[in-house]
């Protein structure tokens, strides 16, 4: 945990070293976590990106889910705590690619520790591909156990949207986690988004069918 919260702070401070050389890009549609870093992200300015993923579950603990990115060009790091168990613990380095313009790709490959109730090592990934007002955004990981292999899995999250005004987006996701109990293995649902120059706020409900769904609110914010 030690670890986890070092690197953390060391990205924030990265982070507020650039912004006091430049402005960032405005708020782009996030995925779970953060948004992959757009053609206007990636440059030689750091952009950092904060979010708080905070998880209403029915008959379970409810918590809440930080991380933090900060993208430099082709450098991607991140920290993330309560994503793959709770009190747990993950840090990242991955490499952004792009290409496109009218039909654009986004691709980080990465990989990361994790440390705490569970601990192991993980490569992972987060894409996005855009055309008009559409976009399909994806993270996912494999998290191998070192304690216990049986408890190795992989996580993912997506989502497809669209956005008929820059402010505000509408879709479907999708989720794969060990973060709690639900008699669904694959959980799926929509999302309703919201923007506002450096802030977005993105509503969720997973198996909205079931008596009692999974809601799960995220705030993000684009330093």
């Amino acid at each position: 945990m030690r670890l986890f919260a070092f690197i953390a702070i060391g990205v924030v401070l990265a982070g507020g070293n650039a912004l006091a050389q430049t402005e960032t890009p405005p708020v782009s549609p996030p995925t779970h976590g953060t948004p992959t870093p757009t053609n206007e992200a990636v440059g030689k300015t750091w952009s950092v990106y904060a979010s708080a993923y905070t998880y209403i579950v029915p008959d379970s603990q409810n918590f809440v889910q930080p991380t933090i990115t900060a993208d430099r060009d082709w450098l991607h790091l991140e920290a993330r705590y309560n994503y793959e168990n709770l009190r747990t613990g993950s840090v990242w380095f991955g490499y952004n690619f792009s290409v496109g313009d009218k039909l654009a790709l986004e691709f980080t490959p990465m990989i990361g520790g994790v440390m705490g109730d569970t601990a192991g090592v993980a490569p992972g990934y987060r894409f996005s591909l855009s055309y008009w007002k559409v976009e399909l955004a994806s993270e996912g990981e494999y998290v191998f156990d070192a304690r216990d292999s049986t408890e190795s899995f992989f996580y993912t999250w997506s989502e497809l949207s669209i956005s008929p005004v820059d402010w505000f987006r509408v879709g479907s996701a999708i989720q794969r986690t060990k973060l709690y109990q639900s008699d669904f293995d694959v959980q799926r649902g929509f999302l309703v988004g919201f923007a506002y120059k450096r802030v977005d706020f993105t509503s969720y409900v997973f198996n909205p069918d079931a008596s009692k769904p999974t809601v799960v609110l995220a705030l993000g914010f684009q330093f």
